[in-house]
């Protein structure tokens, strides 16, 4: 599938709305989680007021013209959070998108702009059972922490 990875621009920022709701993870595909869940505190956290820290980094992937998946990191005390100067990351696309690779050049895109920008790691949480993990793995991420649900994992960026 054709696309190309660009940064996010600031007139989009509010599409994170719609990626942060394609990021919660349903192990059930037939059960519809209220859209209204995004504004709850622990996920708002993940896009409120987008783009006025100093660690909001996002990357889109766009075909033909339509945004069809983001990445974007915070420092943010998020699932993923290991401590107060790694920056979180977050990624979705859209269910139609994947298994393209979509997802894998937006994680490679971010990861190599981290590291530019001189930056150690990276976190994340991912549910068990969530099909990304393999991804995550793939991309450098390794499993440090998990509780019932989640794992958490940071990339070494150095």
């Amino acid at each position: 599938m054709n696309h190309k990875i660009r940064e996010m621009l600031p007139c989009e920022y509010h599409l994170l709305e719609d990626f942060l709701y394609e990021a919660i993870f349903k192990k059930d595909e037939t059960v519809v989680v209220p859209r209204d869940i995004i504004y709850k505190p622990e996920l708002q956290v993940y896009i409120e007021e987008f783009g006025q820290r100093k660690d909001d980094y996002c990357f889109v992937a766009e075909c033909e013209g339509k945004l069809v998946g983001a990445v974007w990191v915070r420092n943010i005390k998020g699932y993923g959070c290991i401590d107060d100067v790694t920056p979180e990351f977050a990624i979705s696309l859209y269910p139609e998108y994947r298994g393209f690779g979509i997802g894998t050049a937006l994680m490679e895109r971010m990861l190599l702009h981290l590291k530019e920008t001189g930056y150690q790691k990276t976190s994340l949480a991912v549910q068990k059972a969530n099909y990304a993990l393999r991804m995550y793995l793939k991309v450098g991420f390794e499993i440090i922490d998990e509780n019932e649900e989640e794992y958490i994992m940071v990339c070494e960026l150095g």
